[in-house]
């Protein structure tokens, strides 16, 4: 059996995936825009690789194409996506360059297309269920790789989602705090609850740059958040790495299973 295409998702200092070998940009149309892709192999395996802000950071959080992304991941068949969010610490005990693989999220965004189903479409209204949005056993995949990386990660964390493209307000994230927020970031919704409507699997790692806004004591720079992202960007790569090459591995020895629960994206959309 051959796996379809896995979907990394990356934001903030993420512009390209160097690991990709035959790498092919390519440009999909969808009902909700275009999206931009990159395909090639990591480890053997096809990956479908896309980058939020595009090249150069030139679209803001608040802008990015979240439907279209999603939906032109689907059409190229991918079930499973890795999503990578640059975050600050909600939590006083986060600090930066830690990495937390986020079991849940708070939205906190105010004007963004949040759905594929508007009411519009022959479906009707759809009310999905995000009782489990990051899915388990891809969250489960990515501590193993961790570990297996030697990369400690936190185990759980609720990603606050703020509409950006400011950063938040000492008063915001005492408000996130108080709703439970472990980080916060401006780019996690509404791609995680799309592709739960899309059929897709999704989990996300978080790597944390900067003590959100009162949880520090000094102003939030962006060259603060470039430094860390110069010295932790790598280990991002090599837990997405080794778990890409433990799938390679798997397929190898004959040990590949295709997610059971996700419906087909071309049923789960309109």
């Amino acid at each position: 059996m051959t796996r379809p295409p896995l979907a990394v998702v990356a934001g903030t200092g993420f512009y390209d995936l160097e690991a990709l070998a035959d790498p092919v940009e390519q440009t999909l149309d969808t009902a909700w825009g275009q999206a931009r892709v990159v395909r090639g192999t990591w480890h053997g395996l096809p990956v479908a690789f896309l980058t939020r802000h595009g090249a150069g950071h030139s679209v803001p959080p608040h802008r990015v194409g979240y439907r279209a992304n999603i939906r032109a991941l689907a059409d190229l068949g991918c079930r499973d996506v890795l999503a990578v969010n640059v975050t600050g610490s909600i939590d006083e005990a986060l600090s930066p360059g830690d990495l937390v693989c986020v079991d849940d999220f708070l939205d906190l965004t105010r004007q963004r297309p949040l759905t594929f189903f508007d009411g519009s479409g022959p479906e009707g209204v759809v009310h999905t269920d995000v009782s489990d949005p990051y899915d388990p056993a891809l969250r489960a995949e990515i501590l193993a790789a961790a570990a297996a990386a030697g990369h400690p990660m936190v185990d759980g964390g609720v990603y606050a989602c703020f509409e950006g493209p400011r950063f938040e307000t000492a008063a915001e994230i005492r408000l996130a705090r108080l709703a439970g927020g472990t980080v916060a970031g401006m780019t996690g919704v509404p791609e995680v609850t799309l592709a739960r409507e899309a059929g897709l699997r999704y989990a996300a790692v978080s790597l944390v740059v900067n003590p959100a806004t009162g949880v520090g004591d000094t102003p939030i720079t962006m060259a603060d958040i470039e430094e860390v992202l110069a010295r932790s960007r790598a280990a991002v790569l090599e837990v997405l790495g080794t778990l890409v090459r433990t799938r390679a591995a798997d397929d190898e020895a004959g040990d590949v299973t295709a997610p059971d629960h996700a419906a087909p994206a071309e049923e789960a959309l309109p």
